[in-house]
């Protein structure tokens, strides 16, 4: 079997590899067989990866240790789902997720647009090729998941942080998100080199980069909530160098799903947008390097590796290559449509774009900064979450404002007036919003009160235009106001797909912005004893041990109470895993959603006179960080529904534009 799993992987190379030669080559000379047997090379590299990855598999059910990596991430106790995990538990996995993902999205974006890519951007499927054909060198060459060795008694197990039901879905929905970003690049690399530089690459591939979006912004928020429940140090979000490292292309991609809007309204911002799209993918590749690289120290990382160097070369390979490209390309790109008003919806689109790349910007400073430091001065030199909070409300607050003000601005330009006339109503609302908290005793933490009064303002907005838009659908003869509703989303579905997910931006920024009025309270409990913290009594019943299915877990009894209303019995405390040789905090949640605010419990020591020592925090609006998640979700789905109308309308703007050699 691990024969098989390596030959699969070298035909994988191969063809990958053809796909890249013979692929440029068909498209440099336009033999078109050549083309299809290049596309079709580059399925045939799906099935054999996916070959690779059943090898790998099946491995890991049968905990076959003579593979070195199943001895060194799965162990005989490790429970049934978690030895499935294992596969992107290590670095050789999850570089063959990785392969695997992308050559069955690039395949899937190769055969679902097989007349586009072969008439008009034949140079898509190359540069799809070159990108799993080094992929595919990696794991024949550098780091094989299908070494063997001489099988040891047992497996060094899993890490325990990673035998989470969160895992099993997290790291997966991070790579659809990483890598669904060469879809996206590798069209606009192809409409570059074939001088097709119209709206058609947009068109083909906005629900591909609109699903890595919504994977890697759903993936975040999941790491978030590992987080919270597993590393158990009361937070969900530490701007660790890996978290900043999904966080990143996200933003770009953010940046790019804006502007795009503008090239197809007004054929404005085509250079941006190409530049866009490579800056997202060139970080979805530095992501790579810094969680398999071993130059940062992070929970996320794999600590041991050989791939690094390949990494940053290839990184630095596609960086020039973009640049190349788009300067090449200037003349086509170049439009001689200008802004005709900075109070227009362009502009705030543009002033979106500024703002969320001075922030991508920011982050990728903070987490290269002690690399570089180190580099020049032999030192390194942390930056610590002080500097990304303090730019998140420089930056963060303007967006959110932004976020209301840009629905409601007229395309080309808006009058003072007809703007002021329109942020009226949201504005009231807001400062009436702001002026409630403040007599409820918000008004502790500036920014807080800031981002609670602007996220007021931007559900207004938001609301505002849900009403006008159904209003006038009800007016065109729409029978019910359900069906207007239900017509205005269905005809726009971009449009108000967009402001739902405005709308779970907004439920983010109010559970983040929650954390300013936290609680936290540490203490030492004998059995008996009692703690009081914001209202809730919390008295230590004595600790129990018990035997898990790998692991041996020790936990804290809490019977917890709230105005004299008995709220139930909580259990917090640590697992020991002996095959890993390593201990994780298992912490304890209360949920209460009527004040939307959790009773957060970690048992920070065990004694061996029966005393403990627990931390308990109360983390108020964080159930409006996971609610955020699936208002998001809705919302990107919402926008990435298939439009008939729209797909014909601009397939029709690039009908005529002619192709450039």
């Amino acid at each position: 079997m691990a024969d098989l799993g390596r030959a699969a992987l070298i035909i994988t190379f191969g063809l990958a590899l053809y796909a890249a030669l013979a692929g440029g080559l068909a498209a440099f000379e336009g033999r078109r067989r050549l083309h299809e047997s290049a596309r079709n090379a580059l399925v045939g590299a799906f099935a054999a990866t996916g070959v690779a990855a059943f090898v790998l598999l099946h491995a890991l059910n049968a905990r076959d240790f003579t593979y070195t990596y199943v001895a060194e991430h799965s162990s005989r106790k490790l429970p049934f789902p978690y030895s499935y995990t294992a596969f992107w538990g290590g670095q050789e996995g999850s570089l063959l997720l990785w392969l695997f993902v992308l050559t069955g999205l690039g395949s899937l974006a190769v055969v679902l647009n097989r007349d586009l890519i072969k008439r008009l951007l034949p140079w898509t499927v190359p540069v799809l090729g070159a990108v799993a054909s080094f992929f595919a060198l990696l794991l024949v060459f550098v780091s094989s998941p299908f070494t063997r060795q001489v099988a040891p008694p047992d497996g060094s197990g899993l890490v325990p942080s990673l035998q989470n039901p969160y895992m099993m879905i997290h790291p997966p929905l991070l790579y659809i998100g990483y890598v669904g970003m060469t879809i996206p690049f590798a069209f606009a690399a192809g409409a570059l080199l074939s001088g097709r530089t119209d709206e058609r690459w947009i068109v083909a591939t906005r629900r591909w980069t609109l699903l890595a979006w919504t994977a890697l912004g759903i993936g975040i928020l999941l790491g978030a909530k590992w987080a919270y429940e597993e590393v158990g140090w009361g937070g969900y979000y530490a701007w660790d160098p890996v978290e900043n490292a999904a966080l990143m292309p996200w933003l770009a991609s953010t940046a790019f799903l804006h502007s795009v809007m503008v090239q197809e309204k007004k054929n404005m911002l085509r250079v941006w947008n190409v530049v866009l799209v490579s800056l997202a993918f060139c970080l979805s590749l530095f992501g790579t390097f810094l969680t398999r690289s071993g130059v940062i120290s992070s929970i996320h990382s794999f600590t041991q590796s050989s791939i690094g160097p390949w990494l940053l070369g290839f990184i630095a390979l596609a960086a020039a290559f973009s640049t190349a490209l788009i300067f090449w390309r200037l003349p086509l790109l170049r439009t001689k449509t200008r802004f005709e008003s900075l109070a227009s919806r362009e502009a705030a689109f543009l002033y979106n774009n500024l703002l969320l790349i001075a922030f991508t910007l920011t982050v990728l400073w903070g987490v290269a900064f002690p690399l570089l430091s180190e580099l020049v001065r032999g030192e390194r030199i942390t930056v610590g979450p002080p500097y990304f909070d303090f730019f998140l409300r420089v930056l963060g607050l303007p967006l959110l404002v932004l976020m209301g003000i840009g629905p409601l601005v007229a395309w080309r330009r808006s009058s003072l007036r007809s703007l002021g006339a329109s942020l009226v109503g949201p504005a009231v609302f807001a400062l009436a919003c702001g002026g409630a908290l403040i007599a409820l005793g918000a008004g502790s933490s500036v920014a807080g009160l800031v981002a609670y009064t602007f996220c007021a303002f931007v559900l207004a907005a938001i609301a505002l235009e849900f009403v006008r838009g159904t209003r006038a659908r009800k007016s065109l003869g729409d029978a019910t106001w359900p069906g207007a509703f239900s017509s205005l989303v269905g005809r726009n579905r971009r449009r108000y797909g967009g402001y739902v997910v405005h709308a779970a931006i907004v439920l983010l920024a109010l559970g983040i912005a929650g954390g300013a009025y936290g609680a936290t309270k540490v203490q030492h409990l004998k059995p008996g004893e009692t703690m009081s913290i914001r209202g809730y009594r919390l008295a230590y019943l004595g600790a129990v041990v018990r035997q898990g299915p790998n692991d041996v877990e020790e936990r804290a009894r809490l019977a917890v109470s709230r105005g004299g209303d008995r709220i139930g019995v909580l259990l917090a405390g640590k697992n020991s895993y002996p095959a890993e040789g390593q201990v994780s905090n298992e912490v304890s949640i209360h949920t209460d959603w009527l004040r939307a605010q959790d009773l957060f419990v970690i048992g920070d020591q065990f004694n061996k006179d029966g005393s403990v020592v627990l931390k308990v925090l109360v983390n108020p609006l964080v159930p409006f960080v996971w609610l955020a998640g699936l208002v998001f979700l809705f919302g990107s789905l919402i926008a990435m529904w298939p439009d008939a109308r729209e797909q014909r309308r601009l397939a029709g703007r690039g009908a005529a534009v002619p192709v450039t050699p």
